[in-house]
């Protein structure tokens, strides 16, 4: 009887030292990114922590699709996501490239949804021919891909201009399609242009002559503005952009107004509206999205002090942007749990 208590006894501290180890193991691991304690309400930056630069994604039905520049072997790599917060990796939405483009330098992907079952995604290639960065073209009928370009050729290269980088669609009120762009000038040392051209209806051909719409003029910019998109709030159009060298503390995000998606547009007096902090180096190339009526921006950063590593490189952050006398106004980069969109 005593050896049997002793048993007993013996069992049930076995089990309570298990299970003291597993509650001490996971109160020392490090969150989750979407992590905030036990309150599944709020959520911590970045929403993802591997290297995923120049996010833009698009929301079908119940489902946010993220694409970035190419990264663990993927072309376009492509997640998903209920929540914007919580994403999970869907493959390679470009898996494979056209005839014409050389693989390892796929950059800056954006999708647009021009009707249930067609999907356009706009990508930086290297084009062989030119032996720069070029913008390519490929359709899918399904937002996850697989994409597919068919085309002889790129679309846009701008050689004698550095290359043609940072493809960005829009699709206006009144249904026109524009496709903004960069001439990669900081290359071969001339000036960076953010450019406008009309898309033809089916979004595979440009339509008329393109627009310079901005370059870089102010002392914040450094040598070099990209990463365009334009976005319509309350009637006004805003052109975002980044600026500065990517892999720098000084790079951040700012905007324009223009009057129409050809221009003319003028830059806001208060840039950059996104720039680095405690929490966050180098943040820019943004997209933005809009949830149940309010605003976010998605942005690539890097983690303070480790600017152009590639572990963990640079991770996407989720920041509401509110607007304020019809000026963005971007609460970030953040670095506490927030509420989630």
């Amino acid at each position: 009887m005593t050896r049997a208590f002793t048993r007993r006894v013996g069992a049930a501290a076995v089990t309570l030292a298990a299970a003291l180890l597993v509650v001490g193991c996971t109160g020392d691991s490090e969150p989750t990114p979407t992590s905030s304690g036990s309150d599944s309400s709020m959520f911590t930056n970045p929403v993802v922590r591997t290297d995923a630069p120049d996010p833009q994604a698009i929301r079908v039905g119940d489902t946010w699709y993220l694409f970035h520049t190419n990264s663990g072997g993927r072309n376009v790599p492509v997640l998903t996501s209920t929540d914007l917060v919580d994403w999970t990796e869907a493959g390679d939405a470009l898996p494979t490239l056209p005839d014409w483009a050389d693989a390892g330098k796929t950059w800056a992907p954006e999708a647009v949804q021009l009707a249930p079952d067609r999907f356009l995604l706009y990508y930086t290639v290297a084009g062989r021919e030119s032996g720069r960065q070029c913008v390519g073209r490929a359709v899918a009928s399904a937002p996850q891909g697989p994409y597919s370009d068919d085309a002889a050729g790129p679309l846009i290269c701008q050689a004698d201009l550095g290359g043609a980088i940072d493809a960005s669609p829009f699709r206006d009120t009144d249904g026109s399609l524009w496709l903004l762009w960069k001439n990669d000038g900081n290359a071969i040392g001339v000036d960076t242009w953010l450019w406008s051209q009309r898309l033809a209806d089916d979004g595979l051909t440009l339509v008329g002559e393109p627009t310079k719409l901005l370059k870089q003029t102010e002392s914040w910019e450094g040598t070099l503005i990209e990463g365009p998109f334009l976005h319509r709030q309350d009637g006004r159009l805003l052109l975002f952009f980044a600026a500065n060298a990517y892999d720098r503390a000084e790079y951040a995000e700012g905007y324009a107004v223009c009057e129409s998606p050809s221009g003319p547009c003028v830059k806001a007096a208060e840039n950059p509206i996104l720039k680095s902090n405690a929490a966050a180096s180098g943040p820019g190339h943004a997209s933005m999205v809009v949830k149940d009526g309010r605003t976010w921006l998605l942005y690539h950063a890097w983690p303070p002090g480790q600017e152009g590593s590639t572990d963990p490189g640079r991770q996407v952050w989720l920041d509401e942007v509110t607007w304020v006398d019809g000026k963005p106004v971007v609460k970030g980069p953040t670095g506490t749990p927030q509420p989630r969109p």
